[in-house]
């Protein structure tokens, strides 16, 4: 049986259309004869939505009991029964009641997916499993419901259901999302457009890596090499010369000319040994790139034009941003360069960039990190010099009749060998020298053409020829080794010192300092190895790149011990040994790494110990006082009354005894709060989440609370919460304590509370004096009294109590103004279902 398709609409925002264009093609395809029904939906009593239901087939829901009340979810095999083409399932990342076969409804849609039926869903962006922080970040509001990533992914279609900010704001304002008691609220909390915005970028930017996704699965599937330029990436290619800033800023000017526009800056490393670039000014051009919204990629490949353009047509790029060589004009002898032969080679389809900069033209200098290995460009072009050049200068000579004289033709072969020696080093030259001589002997030493040499003086000749050529070969080849053996050691020195130096300012993590290690070394991955002991086995402390199952040392292709309990391993290739010695530099600084980041958590453990004991100082002067006021108070009345020189009236005794008795309410409530304080700090607070309704826990909370000063507006309508009722009792009352403390006697506190999406919302409103924003988080912290408030009112710890208990329970509590003065406070809660749904007609 073939599985059925899924199609989703999706939405950044509840109220931008999507249950509305779910069941317009849902009327499209029942015009084409499709069969088609509506399995579930939610029209939240939107007018509009409603009528779209009229002349669409809807499968009865199940009714479930659920904690005395009766709750509608789609009734899946009702559904599978039924067997239609189509099935209309709305709000795919919803958790069914307690009772049903799944838990979510994307598990039902698998069944019905699974069973060949084909489904249209919606869902928002802010219910996908991995943007559930991000949401968060952006609304402050954290995600109940979510459906994995992958369950959207899968889907065959994925429409978005687009809205501007503003006119869903207007939408909202009008009444056609939320009822009107409920408007307000949303457009002042949720549905800011900043709040809109952001929501809107983040579905867009989903959907458009997913349809990336899709592209290059099929060019991948159709051997498409010809690059689409459905959107501009600019592809940057660094040297790790200080020009590569100003290609990235250059690069990142051209993406903003063009919507979604992506810099990739690529640094191309030799796969023979240390890379070429300056460590240090690549780290500082990565963090510019990533700075400017860029990502930067090192590949591996010792024809860089050749790597350069593969890395481009990989990614889909449009353009390439190339610096303007730095080789001084005789260079160009040795080719024509990366810009250009980029230029020459990318076809018609990737435009390049050469850009100029400060650094033109004043000459590339000695390579950073090379080895003495010359390179197999030069090694050849030295090869034709020593063996090629002689015969085509012999064929000039012999050719042209210039009389030049034996020493003159020996002092043109002497330059070939010298030509030889400083392109390809000893062997060129040495070739060079010897065939030049059987040349010279055969053509230009008399008698020509003929082994033999008649004049003893040219005997002595071919052989000073020989022997200059193979000194002067012999120095060159020197020479240029020398050259190269101080810059690998000035490049090493530079590495060392940089890595050092981040090292002892505590700027480079272990997980840093084994990516530079990877990217110099031009390895798949680096993992540091650690035991306790000799008998021990081997654990990763860190690592870096794919997970090459190296558990121990031996089995890596380069391992590097520290000590007896320590060890670098790295895969991907041999390393030659001149490459150890840095190596080995790496893994020492390494294990400096770790050790500095495992004495940093012992500093941070230690600073939570001296945390605890600031507290429990702080504790004793707060309660130094609050403690034996009332105390002091309760042994004054027990004393009068039981004093026996005084005949106390029924009046005065009432008084002392109701002076006891709110000396010990104070006492209690005060040893309450340090009690909770103190399981807060310990971390002992274990919450019973259960489901409850507020009406149930508010106004007991309110016990403790004259009646006159509060005003209770709790609708009967409200969703359950989800919470620990107990807790949520002490939020309750802590904050409405502390605002009735505050507030005017005539202005009873106001608490009210709506729902908001999945949240409930909890709003104690006081006419207080209110607090400044820079002190509104600072009320929330232990031993905090905000304002001339008179000793033994309390210690403080009434509102951190309070949030440590929200934070508990998954809500938080935060403080806003009160329009027209005084202080708000608003506790968020998860909503636990949805209230009981209206009778349907079929039902």
């Amino acid at each position: 049986m073939a599985r059925g398709r899924l199609r989703i609409y999706l939405g950044a925002a509840p109220g931008v259309g999507k249950t509305y264009a779910m069941l317009s093609e849902a009327h499209r395809r029942v015009e084409r004869g499709t069969d088609c029904v509506v399995a579930f939906l939610e029209h939240h009593h939107r007018p509009r939505t409603e009528v779209m239901l009229h002349g669409l087939e809807q499968v009865p829901r199940r009714r479930l009991d659920y904690r005395d009340t009766v709750f509608t979810e789609m009734d899946i095999d009702a559904v599978l029964a039924r067997r239609p083409q189509v099935a209309l399932v709305d709000e795919l990342a919803h958790t069914n009641i307690p009772g049903s076969r799944n838990a979510k409804r994307w598990q039902d849609v698998e069944e019905l997916l699974a069973a060949g039926i084909d489904v249209i869903s919606t869902v928002n962006i802010q219910h996908l499993e991995s943007l559930g922080d991000v949401v968060e970040s952006i609304t402050g509001v954290r995600q109940q419901e979510t459906v994995p990533d992958e369950v959207v992914r899968r889907a065959a279609q994925i429409e978005l259901v687009d809205m501007s900010p503003e006119a869903l704001r207007r939408r909202m304002a009008h009444g056609n999302v939320y009822k009107p008691d409920k408007v307000d609220a949303a457009l002042a909390h949720y549905f800011r457009p900043g709040n809109l915005t952001a929501l809107r970028e983040l579905a867009l930017l989903w959907l458009a890596d997913r349809v990336d996704e899709h592209l290059t699965e099929y060019r991948s599937a159709h051997r498409v090499s010809k690059i689409w330029g459905s959107r501009e990436r600019i592809v940057v290619g660094l040297t790790g010369g200080p020009e590569g800033r100003t290609l990235i800023r250059r690069a990142a000017r051209l993406a903003e000319k063009g919507a979604g526009g992506e810099v990739l800056a690529v640094h191309v490393t030799s796969s023979d040994g240390l890379t070429s670039a300056s460590p240090k000014e690549l780290a500082v051009q990565r963090t510019l790139v990533e700075d400017l919204g860029g990502t930067f990629h090192q590949v591996v490949g010792d024809d860089v034009p050749a790597a350069l353009l593969d890395f481009a047509r990989g990614v889909n790029a449009t353009q390439i941003v190339l610096g303007v060589s730095r080789r001084k004009s005789w260079q160009y002898v040795l080719g024509p360069g990366v810009g250009a032969t980029v230029a020459r080679d990318s076809g018609p389809d990737l435009d390049v960039h050469l850009i100029t900069h400060d650094e033109a033209g004043k000459g590339r200098g000695l390579p950073a990190t090379r080895g003495a290995r010359l390179g197999r460009p030069r090694i050849l072009w030295g090869w034709f010099a020593g063996t090629a050049g002689p015969m085509l200068l012999t064929l000039l000579l012999t050719h042209v009749d210039a009389g030049l004289g034996l020493t003159n033709d020996m002092l043109l072969f002497l330059t070939l060998t010298v030509a030889a020696a400083l392109l390809g080093g000893l062997l060129p030259a040495l070739a060079s020298a010897a065939f030049g001589s059987m040349l010279l002997n055969w053509y230009f030493t008399p008698p020509v053409h003929r082994i033999t040499i008649a004049d003893p003086k040219n005997i002595l000749a071919l052989a000073i020829f020989v022997a200059v050529a193979v000194s002067v070969a012999s120095v060159v080849d020197l020479a240029a080794r020398r050259t190269h053996q101080a810059a690998r050691l000035r490049a090493e020195s530079e590495i060392l010192s940089y890595l050092a130096g981040n090292v002892l300012r505590g700027e480079t993590s272990l997980e840093a300092l084994l990516q530079r290690v990877r990217e110099t070394f031009a390895m798949e991955s680096v993992s540091l190895l650690e035991r306790d002991d000799d008998s021990a086995s081997w654990t990763v402390a860190g690592r870096v790149g794919p997970d090459a199952r190296t558990d121990r040392p031996e089995s890596a292709d380069v391992d590097v011990p520290v000590g007896d309990r320590m060890a670098l391993a790295l895969t991907g290739r041999v390393l030659p040994a001149e490459d150890r010695r840095v190596l080995a530099a790496f893994a020492a600084q390494a294990a400096v790494v770790l050790h500095h980041r495992r004495l940093q958590e012992e500093a941070d453990r230690a600073k939570v110990l001296a945390e605890g004991n600031r507290m429990r100082t702080a504790l004793l002067a707060a309660v130094s006082h609050d403690l034996r006021t009332p105390l002091a108070g309760i042994k004054a009345a027990v004393t009068s009354l039981r004093s026996e020189d005084v005949s106390w009236s029924e009046e005065d005794q009432a008084e002392l005894l109701a002076g006891i008795e709110e000396g010990c309410d104070r006492l209690d409530h005060l040893i309450g709060n340090l009690l909770d304080m103190s399981r807060l700090q310990t971390g002992t607070v274990a919450p019973i989440i259960r489901d409850i309704d507020l009406d149930e826990v508010v106004p007991m909370a309110l016990a403790g609370v004259p009646e006159d000063r509060v005003e209770l507006d709790i609708p009967e309508v409200l969703p359950m919460v989800r919470v620990d009722m107990g807790l949520l009792e002490r939020v309750v009352a802590n904050v409405v304590e502390n605002a009735v403390k505050y507030g005017p006697p005539d202005e009873p506190v106001l608490v009210s509370a709506g729902s908001l999406g999945d949240r409930v919302e909890v709003r104690i409103v006081d006419r207080g004096p209110g607090v400044p924003d820079e002190a509104k988080d600072r009320i929330f912290e232990p031993f905090q009294r905000y304002g001339d408030v008179p000793r033994g009112t309390g210690v403080g710890l009434g509102l951190a109590v309070a949030r440590g208990f929200a934070e508990a329970i998954v809500g938080t509590l935060r403080a806003e103004d009160t329009p027209g003065g005084g202080l708000t406070m608003v506790l968020s809660l998860p909503a636990a279902g949805r209230p009981p749904a209206a009778a349907s007609p079929w039902s």
